[in-house]
């Protein structure tokens, strides 16, 4: 069962928190910010919209846990375990990742315009209706992971690996094909069109 939050928010600025266990701790509606977390347990906390803002987390565990209308604004991930952690129309713009592992991680709705996500593993993740504006992905590994109605216009897509990914209903203006790994991805007719006039192709209906 979770642990539940005080009656009065937690509200917490500028300091460090080292080693603490929220294994099952109920955070919701907490406000922290510019926050060090470090080598923290936050196995299966739940979390109804918590704000962490400029926040950094070192080597958390964020296993199992879930996350709803939550905001993680500018905050930044090192060493982190997103395994079969769920958010769910949450905010993590400006988030920046750094050696994270992400297996069974579902994202769903949200905005995560201008996360930092370079040379990311997320062949495990999941993506869907996010938005990911201007999110830099350089080198990212999403092989065969769903990236469904996912908004990545002005995304920075160099050398992304989405070879059998389900990309359907994503905007991928921002692809270059020459730069991206595509075989085997699923696209809808649309998306086949903007790839091939990318690739210099006249497109025609006759």
């Amino acid at each position: 069962m979770p642990k539940k939050a005080s009656h009065q928010p937690t509200e917490a600025i500028g300091m460090t928190v080292s080693r603490a266990n929220w294994d099952g701790r109920d955070i919701s509606g907490e406000v922290h910010a510019r926050v060090a977390f470090r080598e923290a347990d936050f196995t299966e906390v739940v979390n109804n919209g918590a704000t962490f803002s400029e926040c950094s987390f070192h080597a958390v565990r964020f296993n199992v846990s879930v996350h709803r209308d939550a905001a993680f604004v500018n905050c930044r991930f090192s060493n982190c375990d997103f395994f079969n952690t769920r958010f769910i129309d949450c905010k993590l713009v400006g988030g920046q990742f750094d050696r994270c592992t992400y297996d069974l991680m579902t994202v769903s709705g949200g905005n995560w315009s201008f996360a930092r996500l370079c040379a990311a593993d997320l062949r495990k993740a999941r993506f869907t209706d996010t938005r990911l504006r201007e999110a830099d992905l350089t080198d990212a590994r999403c092989a065969g992971a769903p990236f469904r109605n996912v908004d990545l216009s002005g995304a920075t897509l160099q050398g992304v690996d989405f070879s059998d990914c389900d990309l359907r209903g994503s905007d991928l203006s921002a692809v270059d094909p020459s730069h991206v790994a595509l075989r085997g991805a699923i696209v809808d007719y649309q998306q086949a069109i903007i790839i091939a006039t990318a690739l210099g192709l006249d497109v025609r209906a006759e």
